[in-house]
């Protein structure tokens, strides 16, 4: 853990904010009182798949002439591009001077007609057109990955798998799957997961390629999955070419990967102790274990699931200050450890 990175970036430690008091709250502050937003100016865009689909995306570009540099922003479960946490930290980053590419994973959000099938937090191969298309704009400026939830997942897998970005930040993003699919079961968390399967529900049986039988009685049917589990064992494992739940799980958790010590380019791990979604567990077994110099940890004791929201906020919470204010760092070749 890295106790001291807020105060090297000139933050105060993270403190919340009245009346967002405890991890529920913190989570689902912007649900309850939703942010308003200055009119859409950002640039829509498609990127072209291997199967001829296509990933949706919004390109917001700064008032400054040259941007310090492109940041691609990921969504999490059951989110998309125009989700109130990729347009908080997007508007955020923009103000600072960068670029920033808010991508829709394959079928998420206005994505949804352009391409077949779901995303999962291992798709390493529909992200490379997108990491290509970004490299090619950002040419010699750095380009960064920064994911929110799942988001913060896929973009580790994405960095461990070598997509050429020069430094990433995971928000609330679980390192196991498994261990998170767990949390999601626990009796004071059903209503969240009935929040997400609805939404899941609704993505997937909108998907333009359409469904197999068994897939659509396990969205619509009597024994329809009504756990994050069950929709990963009927529909995402399969669909990826998983035999199994736990083989997709298995081989989509980053943290033995971390563990282990595989490659990755400076990556900033950001999460709150009391996330009722996503057990902080993995991210203690992280920092026990040694995360070496490319990659710092900071767990909050509060914050909820992707919340921080702190006194002073303005759209931005303080974890969008924190992100920014790292990157900006970064993008001065201050190196991210």
């Amino acid at each position: 853990m890295v106790s001291q990175l807020p105060h090297h970036l000139g933050l105060p430690a993270f403190r919340q904010r009245t009346p967002w008091i405890g991890g529920d709250l913190q989570t689902l502050r912007d649900t309850l009182r939703p942010l308003r937003f200055p009119p859409e100016r950002a640039e829509a865009l498609s990127i072209p798949l291997a199967d001829g689909g296509q990933l949706f995306g919004l390109l917001d570009r700064p008032d400054a002439k040259e941007p310090l540099g492109l940041v691609v922003v990921l969504h999490g479960l059951g989110g998309s591009s125009d989700g109130q946490g990729p347009r908080r930290l997007a508007l955020a980053l923009v103000a600072e001077g960068f670029a920033v590419l808010r991508l829709n994973l394959r079928g998420a959000g206005r994505g949804r007609p352009l391409a077949r099938g779901t995303y999962c937090a291992l798709c390493n191969e529909d992200l490379r057109p997108a990491v290509a298309w970004a490299r090619k704009l950002a040419a010699e400026l750095p380009l960064f990955g920064a994911g929110i939830s799942l988001g913060g997942t896929v973009l580790l897998n994405a960095g461990l798998g070598g997509l050429g970005f020069d430094g990433l930040v995971s928000v609330s993003g679980p390192l196991d799957l498994g261990v998170c699919a767990v949390q999601f079961e626990r009796r004071r968390n059903r209503v969240y997961q009935r929040w997400l399967m609805q939404r899941l529900r609704e993505q997937t049986l909108a998907d333009p390629g359409g469904l197999q039988e068994a897939e659509r009685q396990a969205l619509v049917g009597p024994k329809r999955a009504r756990t994050i589990r069950a929709f990963d064992a009927a529909i995402t494992a399969p669909r990826w070419g998983f035999a199994t739940v736990e083989a997709y799980y298995a081989a989509a958790s980053p943290l033995v990967s971390l563990l282990e010590g595989q490659p990755l380019p400076p990556s900033l791990l950001l999460h709150a102790g009391d996330d009722p979604w996503v057990p902080v567990g993995p991210l203690r077994q992280l920092t026990a274990a040694g995360t070496g110099s490319a990659l710092e940890v900071l767990i909050t004791p509060q914050g909820g699931h992707n919340g921080f929201h702190a006194p002073g906020d303005g759209p931005a919470c303080w974890a969008d200050r924190l992100v920014v204010a790292w990157l900006k760092r970064l993008s001065r070749g201050e190196g991210g450890g």
